[in-house]
């Protein structure tokens, strides 16, 4: 009858607090682990749209609300940019100079909630020139963190590449969108 009684009152105790999951089980929401960035340049040219894409497995962790880890920061090879056929790769890693710049690099600072999503910093080093960006929105999803810029190739002191004889052009214009993939 005292076990009986022990198992009630453990079970009254139990339904009281309304869990019966370990405090250390709980999701740490200023915890971010990030394992893999996904590059994608997004354009269009005379005769079409073209996409180049840039997988790059990265693991990092952001601490929001902290001060010590707010950041991320990557290299990216260059040469890794895909853009679904040979030729297409050759034109681009030529305009972006890969035998002279091989690395880019991506820094994203300031990480902050807003809203559902987040706002954060982005410095983004392509051939020798620095592109900053600030309060750029960062779409927050259950599987990555997702923003975009829009750049111009004179913006980084490039020419767009042209083909036969300025036939095909690709336009000034273009779109950097990541993927911040998380654990």
């Amino acid at each position: 009858m005292n076990k009986l009684f022990i198992i009630t009152m453990g079970l009254a105790l139990f339904l009281l607090t309304g869990s019966a999951k370990p405090i250390s089980a709980s999701a740490d929401t200023n915890t971010i682990i990030i394992n893999q960035i996904k590059i994608e340049i997004l354009g269009n040219s005379t005769v079409g749209k073209y996409k180049c894409n840039c997988p790059h497995t990265f693991r990092d962790t952001i601490y929001l609300n902290s001060s010590t880890k707010n950041s991320l920061k990557s290299e990216i090879a260059t040469d890794n940019f895909d853009c679904g056929n040979r030729i297409m790769n050759k034109d681009l890693k030529t305009t972006i100079k890969v035998t002279k710049f091989p690395k880019s690099t991506v820094t994203i600072t300031n990480i902050k909630p807003s809203g559902a999503d987040f706002k954060c910093s982005l410095n983004l080093k392509i051939t020798d020139k620095t592109l900053s960006y600030s309060n750029l929105a960062l779409r927050n999803s259950k599987d990555f963190l997702e923003g975009t810029v829009n750049v111009k190739f004179s913006d980084l002191a490039l020419e767009p590449p042209t083909k036969m004889g300025g036939v095909i052009k690709v336009k000034n214009e273009f779109v950097i969108h990541f993927l911040l993939y998380k654990l």
